[in-house]
């Protein structure tokens, strides 16, 4: 039901460039005939001392972040592009609604329910009265907990469904922490920083009670910020919930009612509608322990608390201004740094696609995907098959047992391009005109029934995780599948028209990152399959782990703000993806040009360092320094900037293409370079 996918790894892409909206195959990039921007650089800079430098610092003096964003680049104006592109399906819905029928009214009424703040004023904070009596009327623990498990309402434990890890062709029920308003590390680290982020969000606390017409607000706020204090200092850290083999524990009710038996298994599972589940994934089985203790240590009356809080919290976004704002300065302004709030239409853009994503998706498809990039995608796809195929085939350290196996789960690869084969059905959707806040509960209550009509039937792999329009990719190791939405394929990821030293140094090297996937520290996990099974002798997985260790002995030393740095095991998939990404990217460019003739020099550059300056560029962007402090604890990708020179300094064609010499600082030598894959 909320129960966030743990398994599934996305490439979250931070780029920086101006990009045109790709409506027909001959769009125009403006950085360049061939895809690189020349202007962008900053020659002054030795590529060897730092690359991402040499290829953006031109760009970097002269970008300012947008006074609406934590953060900008091309993953940023690219998502603005889409959705520019969605306000204009979604304004020809309003316009002409005999065109698209009753989806298009759906489609029409969430979106204009949403902008039309009047009416939200107007209503003020009286949407709330029937969901907060439900907390009121609770009167025990069997109260609290059917809550729990209902959707719209927080929780401590959460309860979803997802495919088995012993068996990824059935759905199995999964439970995991959660209930905390702050990220995990807000609440424990010490310094003057977090004390300041702790001493907000307790005042945002009473701020949202106040607003709510809640009595007894300080004291109230005082009650939660101590419960969910108590309830991170139990819950697992983000790099511990990387831990596959530590996350997979089956239990069935006696299973669970022996490790955490505070809590009224069956009762909640039954209000979640799976019940019928032989067992439930326990992930984070300790922290669900601790968080039974404490459930029951804590009074009924602050638990409601708690609940209503949350509640309001969650949903303050469809609220009056008052309640939309408070949000904001906290979430937004306090805790990452963000001036000002984002234009109301592209929020409701994107909550629209968040609630009718793939109904809106078909349009955006059939408007703004040419056809000529997926049977290019198709050949860099395959030629990055063929380039993980050598290199496995090709690495010292494996053995023929696990060789033979990564070359089983490489062919099993099921790559997906654009769309959907088939498309959510909508229909039951019950959306109402001027009920914005009933719209926001109808819709999560939408995606709950979805998942429950699934539940008993074989996992189906034509879903999709994400929309056509959502600018990203991601690979899951449960279905063995890389997935590329429309959106993403377009400059300066990918142009048809490109040079193809560009499209494999940006794109190529996104298609090698998911692939990647599939062979980081927790893909390795999982088989040809998707079920989560070992295929390494014991030789080869300590030899793996000896070089995926080093790697993130690399980024653990990496600052990228003074007093706090990168995670190397938190963001170790991600950099593993990064590196075996751009080295098979690379080795695929060889096999085009092989095939296609070798590549000319353009403006006094060689396609290897055209690949190399694309890789580079496609990781241009910016971020305010609150933001990088959050995404630092939770995030598992690494800053931008780390995720060009942390990378190429162990890629010996980068040394080759730009004479990278003992003495610059980038130098490692030959021996100290991590190759993986």
């Amino acid at each position: 039901m909320r129960l966030s996918v743990l398994l599934r790894t996305s490439a979250m892409l931070a780029l920086a460039v101006a990009v045109p909206t790709i409506a027909a195959p001959a769009a125009k990039t403006v950085y360049g005939d061939f895809g690189v921007d020349l202007t962008a650089r900053d020659p002054a800079v030795k590529p060897g001392d730092d690359f991402w430098t040499y290829a953006n610092g031109g760009w970097d003096k002269k970008t300012e972040i947008p006074a609406d964003k934590a953060s900008t680049g091309a993953f940023v104006l690219l998502r603005d592009a889409s959705e520019a592109n969605v306000r204009t399906i979604l304004d020809d819905m309003a316009a002409n609604p005999a065109k698209y029928g009753a989806t298009g009214k759906q489609v029409g009424d969430f979106y204009a329910t949403w902008m039309d703040t009047a009416a939200i004023e107007a209503k003020g904070a009286a949407p709330l009265k029937p969901y907060l009596d439900k907390i009121a009327a609770v009167q025990d623990r069997a109260g609290l907990q059917t809550l729990f498990a209902t959707v719209g309402y927080a929780s401590p434990v959460e309860i979803g469904v997802m495919p088995g890890l012993a068996d990824p062709t059935r759905y199995t029920a999964a439970a995991g922490q959660g209930g905390l308003g702050m990220p995990r590390d807000n609440y424990l680290l010490a310094g003057e920083k977090y004390d300041a982020f702790r001493k907000a969000y307790r005042a945002y606390i009473e701020q949202m009670l106040t607003l709510a017409g809640i009595g007894d607000a300080s004291a109230k706020a005082d009650a939660i910020f101590a419960l969910e204090t108590a309830m991170a200092k139990d819950q697992w850290s983000p790099a511990q919930s990387r831990d596959i083999a530590a996350l997979n524990d089956p239990e069935d009710i006696a299973g669970l009612t022996k490790k955490a038996p505070e809590f009224d298994w069956a009762l909640m599972l039954r209000t979640a509608g799976v019940e019928s589940s032989p067992t439930v994934l326990m992930t984070q089985n300790t922290a669900l322990a601790a968080m039974g203790k404490i459930f029951v240590a804590t009074p009924v009356a602050t638990w409601k608390e708690y609940l209503t809080f949350h509640f309001v919290s969650d949903h303050a976004n469809y609220l009056p201004k008052a309640f939309d704002d408070a949000r904001f300065a906290f979430y937004n302004h306090t805790l990452s740094g963000v001036p000002t709030q984002r234009e109301r239409w592209r929020r409701g853009v994107a909550l629209t696609n968040d609630a009718l994503g793939e109904a809106v998706g078909q349009l955006y498809v059939a408007r703004f995907y040419p056809p000529a990039a997926e049977a290019q995608m198709n050949e860099l796809i395959e030629n990055l098959r063929g380039a993980y195929q050598e290199r496995i085939s090709k690495a010292p350290w494996m053995d023929t047992p696990t060789r033979t196996a990564a070359l089983a789960k490489l062919a099993a690869f099921e790559p997906r391009i654009g769309h959907p084969t088939k498309y959510i059905d909508y229909t039951s959707f019950k959306v109402v005109r001027g009920d914005l806040l009933g719209n926001a509960i109808r819709s999560g209550e939408f995606e709950h029934q979805l998942e429950l009509s699934r539940f008993p039937k074989p996992v189906d792999r034509t879903l999709w995780e994400m929309t056509p329009q959502t600018v990203n990719a991601y690979y899951n190791p449960l279905m063995n599948q890389i997935t590329f939405p429309a959106a993403i394929l377009q400059p300066p990821f990918f142009d048809p028209n490109a040079d193809a030293a560009v499209n494999y140094g940006a794109i190529g090297a996104v298609i090698g990152h998911e692939m990647g996937h599939g062979f980081d520290d927790q893909g390795a996990g999982f088989g040809p399959t998707g079920k989560f099974e070992n295929w390494w002798t014991p030789a080869a997985k300590k030899a793996f782990e000896t070089r995926t260790a080093a790697l993130a002995g690399q980024y653990d030393a990496y600052e990228p703000i003074p007093g706090t740095h990168i995670q190397g095991k938190l963001t170790l998939g991600e950099n593993i993806g990064d590196l075996g990404g751009i080295e098979a990217a690379y080795a695929a460019y060889q096999r085009y040009q092989a095939k296609h003739g070798k590549a000319k020099v353009i403006d006094g550059l060689t396609g290897d360092q055209r690949f190399f300056l694309a890789f580079a560029q496609a990781w241009r962007g910016k971020t305010r320094p609150d933001a990088q402090r959050q995404a630092l604890l939770t995030d598992p990708h690494s800053p931008v900037y780390f995720r060009a020179n942390g990378v190429v300094r162990n890629v010996d064609a980068w040394y080759t293409a730009f004479n990278v010499k003992p003495g610059d600082k980038l130098y490692l030598p030959p021996a100290s370079r991590v190759h993986i894959w």
